[in-house]
């Protein structure tokens, strides 16, 4: 089932698929993807599971009412509201990259919504005021970029070393090639891209680094042996938070569930188990 649901300033474009006598699981993207992006992912897990995927602000079919500002808070807010709708009470709960920043979020504010989550190549954020300035410049020079040339952004953004891995991808049916997901990725609007970008970047993310010691709720934190910055950032995240445990993956980089799709599904399937939906 494909379809728009809306709350308050939010028209979230969503896909839920699979069985419905266990407690769903939310998939969230990261930067410039939709909810297709885990379709793979989906399409392995829906005999066991309700799979909702939704696309976040900025991306695929999902629109925030043009005079409306959004931030993590509210958009974490709107959520909340789309599930209600849905008539889901709870949810395990997925997310990559900056949905995986999305995702932390949640749980921190929601904990009662989601039994386990798991966040794949994602971070609390970023600890000082000045560390969130300088970011907050930076993805404002990003954005500028994405208005006046997406092509050249493009280009430079799966440049960087942690996406180095994923042009390895081979033509098959396990996966895109990384030609495949620069040609999807070309269907997104530079300007609501930008926009995400100022509104849910790093930058002007809240820290979430003290929030993580007294966190109750079971977290996996997935990231690729690879990606050597956020392993460092999660085994950070491991050792303050008593609910966390960490996965490191061979071979990947970012993107887990792109490049090994199997082994995250197996993951996924280990770590979130069985619930029957809560009344």
């Amino acid at each position: 089932m494909e379809g728009i649901i809306s709350f308050e300033n939010y028209q979230f474009g969503y896909s839920l698929t699979g069985r419905s006598d266990r407690v769903p699981i939310l998939f969230l993207h990261g930067f410039m993807g939709d909810r297709h992006d885990f379709d793979l992912t989906t399409s392995r897990l829906m005999d066991g599971y309700p799979c909702l995927a939704i696309d976040l602000p900025g991306h695929g079919e999902t629109q925030v009412r043009e005079e409306a500002d959004y931030g993590m808070a509210l958009t974490a807010r709107a959520i909340i509201g789309a599930l209600d709708q849905l008539q889901i009470s709870q949810c395990f709960l997925v997310g990559y990259s900056m949905g995986g920043r999305l995702a932390l979020y949640l749980t921190v504010h929601f904990p009662s919504r989601f039994p386990r989550v798991v966040l794949e190549s994602a971070s609390p954020g970023l600890k000082t005021k000045k560390e969130r300035k300088q970011r907050v410049q930076q993805d404002e020079r990003l954005a500028r970029e994405l208005e006046t040339d997406f092509a050249n952004f493009l280009t430079n953004w799966y440049g960087q070393p942690l996406f180095a891995s994923m042009k390895h991808l081979k033509d098959n049916s396990q996966s895109p090639t990384l030609a495949q997901i620069l040609e999807r990725r070309q269907q997104n609007q530079p300007y609501e891209l930008a926009k995400s970008l100022r509104n849910l970047g790093t930058g002007s993310q809240p820290s979430l680094w003290t929030e993580l010691a007294q966190h109750p709720v079971p977290l996996r934190l997935v990231v690729g042996e690879l990606d050597q910055k956020f392993v460092q950032i999660n085994q950070e995240m491991q050792a303050i938070c008593p609910s966390a445990q960490l996965q490191i993956v061979a071979g990947c980089g970012h993107n887990i569930h792109v490049e090994n799709v199997q082994g995250f599904v197996e993951s996924l399937r280990e770590f979130l188990g069985a619930l029957t939906p809560s009344i």
